[in-house]
């Protein structure tokens, strides 16, 4: 696992995160029971891009198993999921000429997508093997995560090549098989085994020449253009908005005014006011979405007390910080701590 990522960083497409609350609404849970004690707001999850963090996911799937009760929901929902859900990679990969090019895309820009995982394909005697490996710990969501992707992977192949005989495809999750493991044979086909090191799947070698059934050149030139593109945007530390929240996280109790922040990218601090403006954001608010994060994260993870946390994120008053977090969640910091371990894990 890579140290320099953060969980608190960028790491989830929010479509993903819609989805989740679909399935949801499916079932007869409405938007304030979906997101009760998880910090999202459901305007801003339906209507912003901007992608989730790991502690709002983990929020969001603690929630969601604890509502239907149902530890496999992340399987159901990947099995659920349109490739165009995916967006450009899922495009570009539907063009690609046969299933050699599509496993060569997912391995290249499944980060624009989901970027606290990083997927690496090789060649295991006469097998293709696609292995995940975790860039931090995912915890209680684990399964839920991979789970999701096993789903989605599978749903994947079957629309690129149509109807494909699942029992050739094998599926290692790293955790012990749990009680409702026949679900994963049902979903995923018998070809699944549990306590591995890491999350794998793999197919045999002569299925990578398998023609795309939508294979289309120009179509797959547009879409790979677009990966590329957004790839580099993400080397090169993403837009603005990531930039100054990234710099946010990285900050220990004394933030950076905007001016100071401004001097910090040689930029006016119009110009900055500027650039955050035309990605529908401000300074403050960027500033406040950051310590709500930081709050919840070391509330959750921590044994830090609430004084503490208050101090950690700059604030010199814990009645204030107490006011603040009310405002954010609705209650006090101690009420959502201890509810939020009360929740069991999925």
């Amino acid at each position: 696992m890579s140290s320099t990522v953060s969980p608190l960083q960028p790491c989830l497409h929010p479509i993903y995160a819609r989805l989740l609350c679909a399935a949801l609404r499916q079932r007869g849970f409405d938007e304030a029971q979906i997101l009760a004690g998880t910090g999202l707001d459901w305007a801003q999850l339906h209507g912003d891009n901007r992608s989730l963090n790991f502690a709002q996911v983990q929020r969001l799937v603690r929630r969601a198993v604890q509502l239907t009760d149902c530890p496999w929901l992340g399987l159901q929902v990947g099995c659920a999921t349109q490739v165009s859900a995916h967006g450009p990679v899922g495009y570009a990969a539907l063009a690609c000429a046969d299933l050699r090019g599509v496993l060569q895309v997912l391995e290249r820009f499944s980060v624009l997508r989901l970027s606290s995982l990083r997927l690496t394909g090789y060649l295991e005697g006469e097998r293709y093997c696609v292995r995940a490996d975790e860039e931090f710990d995912l915890g209680d969501v684990r399964e839920h995560i991979l789970a999701t992707i096993a789903g989605t992977f599978l749903r994947l192949l079957e629309a690129v090549c149509g109807a494909l005989p699942v029992g050739e495809l094998r599926f290692t999750f790293p955790f012990a098989e749990p009680a409702w493991g026949a679900h994963y044979r049902e979903l995923l086909g018998p070809g699944v085994e549990f306590a591995a090191d890491c999350y794998s799947v793999s197919l045999p070698l002569a299925w990578l020449d398998r023609p795309s059934l939508s294979a289309d050149p120009q179509a797959a030139r547009i879409a790979l253009r677009d990966c590329e593109r957004q790839l580099l945007d993400v080397r090169e530390g993403g837009d603005w908005t990531t930039r100054v929240q990234l710099r946010l996280l990285a900050c220990e109790g004394r933030y950076p005014t905007l001016g100071q922040l401004a001097d910090e990218y040689h930029l006016s601090e119009r110009t900055l006011i500027r650039r955050l403006r035309e990605e529908g954001g401000n300074y403050q608010q960027l500033l406040d979405e950051v310590r709500q994060e930081l709050a919840c994260w070391l509330l959750l993870n921590t044994p830090l007390s609430v004084e503490a946390v208050a101090e950690r994120l700059g604030y010199q008053d814990t009645s204030n910080f107490s006011r603040t977090f009310r405002r954010w969640l609705g209650m006090t910091p101690n009420a959502w701590r201890n509810g939020q371990l009360a929740v069991p894990a999925p």
